[in-house]
Formats: structure tokens, C-alpha cells, sequence
């Protein structure tokens, strides 16, 4: 991970705990009670990027999710659920009583009980064993890779898997991942792919361009739009977070300011296709800001200064 990375991720509060899991009702339960939602509010905007997509192959594409943890984007993508409605499933009382096998059971056969509404077929990478497993055994992703792409190389049956790939997304690794990972995986493929990015703001994306751009790839940020993605977890995140903004020439007003993580959309694809159609005629979105949400942490003016405070 580059050096910036690891700087900037030192304002963010640490989840790791969450993936260790056999089934995700931890990761419901503790990103959902800080209003989780990216991938929701990424869902329309990847289904137009991947129609857009299709409409110029002409074949359904097939998209490998990176940082794809349980395989809650090819959830939301494939069937008509939101991470809101899955969270308060999980958190039933019922639910939370079951044994992680019989979890997994029931989770298979759920998903097999809706219709598949998905415009592509799925494969997912992450460092997370037990969430991948969940992921591949319950039907979500067709195949899964673990492995620390930062460290590691793929594996040449993982590099088989993977090279008909069409389309890359992630809805929140990079700044924990970086062009490292993203170049082994381009290396695996047959044919350059559109890259889909939902960046914390806070992260740089130019080394990640360079890399693209090397191989051909344009990269546009879609302008006029962020996306949210959490409530910040305590005051101590929320500072954080703005001096690192601060410290790369951000301003975080109306955003960050007001208590939420903030995604920027920065898609890259080969120059003819992004020349055939621009990103701003593909996409038209809905951000996460008029979501109704819990407390954030804010910064009020009480005559003396600024400070931190919980607004409900």
C-alpha cells in the first residue's frame, strides 16, 4: 500500500473484526448501525454503467468485485434487496440465534427463492476467507478469490478464473488496496475492462490513473456528485477525517462537515468506448444525502470556537 494510503488511514476507525466472520450478521449489525449505504446508492449507478457497457459488447458482462467481501454489491445488483432491508432481517431475533452452518443454509436458499434480476454474472476478491466462502456457498459470486494482492500474486487457476472479466468494480476498497492490486488483476484479463471506483474522497487516485491510463484506459469523475457511505463511527473519525482532507487541498464543506463519508464515482475505459459515450450521459444518480440517517458528529460554533458535538 503506498505511503499516503496508510497515512490516511490512519483517521479511520478499524472494522477488521467484522470479516472474520463464518456469516455477515456482524457486518449488518455494526456498519448498519452507522447508516451503511454505499451499496445501495451505487447500485442504480453500476447497473447504468453496466448496461452502457453492454449495449457496446453486446453480451452480458461479467464483473469482478474487488474488496467484495460477503457479496453484498452482487446481492443488491442480482436481486431486489437493499442492504437496508437485508440488515433488518439479520438483526432479527430469530436470525441472530442460528447456528453460522444453518445460517449459511438458510441465506442459499433465500436468495435462491428470488427472482435474479442482475444484469451480469459476478466474481469477487478479497482478503477475507470466511467472506468469500459465505459469498461463493450461498450463490452470490460465481467464483471467489482470497488473497492480499498488495503482497501476493494471483494464482494461476485464479488468473483462469478471472481473464473473460469485462468489468472491475469496487465500492470502498481502494485506499486499503492500490495500483498494485489493480495492475495484477489487468494482467489476468484478455481484453482491457471498465473499471468502476467509489473513492472515499479522501483517498488519491492519480497513481491508480497513471497505471490505467498506461494501458490505455481514460479515467473520468463523474462531476456534480458524491456519494455517501457511513455515518462517521465517533469524533475522533470525524476530525480525522477532515485534517486529512484538509492535508490534500479539500474542501469538505456541506460534505464531510456535516457528518458523512463522502464517495467521488471515477470510472475508466478504453479510450474509444469512453469517446463513444461519455460518463455524464451513462449515468444519472441519487447521492444518499436525503437518506434519513442517525446522529452525525458535526462541528458547531458555540461563541468560543468550533467543537465537536452529536447533532441528532
Amino acid at each position: 500500500m503506498g505511503v499516503n494510503f496508510s497515512r490516511i488511514n490512519e483517521a479511520k476507525a478499524v472494522f477488521d473484526d467484522i470479516y472474520t466472520m463464518q456469516d455477515p450478521r456482524a457486518y449488518f449489525s455494526v456498519l448498519g448501525e452507522l447508516d451503511y449505504m454505499i451499496p445501495d446508492v451505487a447500485e442504480p449507478v453500476v447497473r447504468q454503467i453496466l448496461a452502457a457497457r453492454q449495449a457496446l459488447s453486446g453480451v452480458m458482462p461479467k464483473v469482478l468485485d474487488i474488496g467484495c467481501s460477503y457479496g453484498i454489491n452482487a446481492a443488491v445488483h442480482r436481486f431486489p434487496l437493499t442492504f437496508s432491508g437485508l440488515r433488518h432481517r439479520y438483526a432479527r431475533r430469530e436470525v441472530r440465534a442460528l447456528d453460522p452452518e444453518d445460517m449459511v443454509r438458510l441465506d442459499r436458499n433465500f436468495y435462491a427463492s428470488w427472482p435474479d434480476v442482475g444484469t451480469a454474472r459476478f466474481f469477487g476478491l478479497d482478503i477475507s476467507a470466511p467472506a468469500v466462502s459465505y459469498a461463493t456457498r450461498v450463490g452470490l459470486i460465481d467464483h471467489g478469490i482470497v488473497t492480499d494482492l498488495e503482497r501476493s500474486e494471483l494464482s494461476p487457476a485464479d488468473a483462469r478464473a478471472i481473464r473473460s472479466v469485462d468489468v472491475i468494480m469496487s465500492t470502498g476498497c481502494i485506499g486499503y488496496v492500490s495500483e498494485t492490486t489493480f495492475g495484477k488483476v489487468l494482467d489476468a484479463l484478455d481484453r482491457p475492462p471498465w473499471i468502476i471506483s467509489f473513492v472515499l474522497r479522501m483517498f488519491p487516485f492519480d497513481a491508480l490513473a497513471k497505471e490505467f491510463a498506461r494501458r490505455g484506459l481514460v479515467t473520468e469523475r463523474l462531476g456534480g456528485a458524491t456519494f455517501v457511505q457511513r455515518r462517521f463511527r465517533d469524533a475522533e473519525e470525524f476530525e480525522g477525517t477532515l485534517n486529512a482532507l484538509a492535508a490534500v487541498g479539500i474542501d469538505a464543506s456541506g460534505l464531510e462537515t456535516e457528518g458523512l463519508f463522502h464517495a467521488d464515482l471515477i470510472v475508466s475505459r478504453p479510450e474509444a468506448d469512453a469517446k463513444a459515450c461519455s460518463l455524464e450521459d451513462i449515468v444519472t444518480v441519487a447521492s444518499g444525502r436525503g437518506r434519513p440517517i442517525g446522529s452525525r458528529y458535526v462541528y458547531v460554533d458555540d461563541g468560543d470556537g468550533l467543537r465537536v458535538t452529536l447533532e441528532p
